[in-house]
């Protein structure tokens, strides 16, 4: 049996112990190792009324992201509750950030199709959002979704124009 030691909660390692002997933990039974993208995104398992185990449905949407930068086009899934930039990284994709917290315009993106709900978007106005406008690192897919992102100078002056 292995016991799973959260490294850090904010990533996705942990320890993994295998094999304990007798005598204790051997210092060479630990292993550092990182999730995969498959153990990232598969469903816990829930209790049904009836007390039988069934994995929760979440939909899963395609994001396409269209990185200007780099000339890149990225096509990755993402289940509904979880953050578009956390599950591109996981998926050893590399997007633009800063913060994480939705307080900057490094992650953002302009929505060509989709639906995105980002209810933590700090970092952009109601009056961008409006028009199309979003943060990968605070939103979920409501939909299959395809944006491009865009320059942070060029977002911030957007913003500007408005106020």
């Amino acid at each position: 049996m292995d016991l799973v030691i959260p490294c850090n909660p904010c990533t996705s390692l942990y320890w993994q112990l295998s094999s304990p002997k007798r005598s204790g933990f051997p210092s060479n039974s630990f292993k550092c190792r990182r999730k995969s993208t498959s153990e990232l995104q598969m469903p816990v398992s829930v209790t049904s009324p009836n007390g039988n185990l069934s994995p929760p449905s979440i939909p899963t949407h395609k994001v396409t992201v269209h990185d200007r930068k780099q000339g890149v086009l990225h096509e990755f899934l993402v289940p509904e509750h979880q953050y578009i930039l956390h599950t591109a990284e996981s998926q050893n994709i590399t997007l633009p950030f800063a913060c994480r917290h939705g307080c900057c315009t490094s992650c953002a993106v302009r929505v060509k199709s989709g639906e995105i709900r980002q209810p933590e978007a700090l970092g952009i106005s109601a009056d961008l959002k409006a028009k199309g406008y979003a943060l990968l690192c605070v939103g979920f897919p409501s939909s299959d979704l395809e944006v491009e992102t865009q320059d942070e100078d060029e977002v911030m002056c957007k913003m500007q124009t408005i106020y």
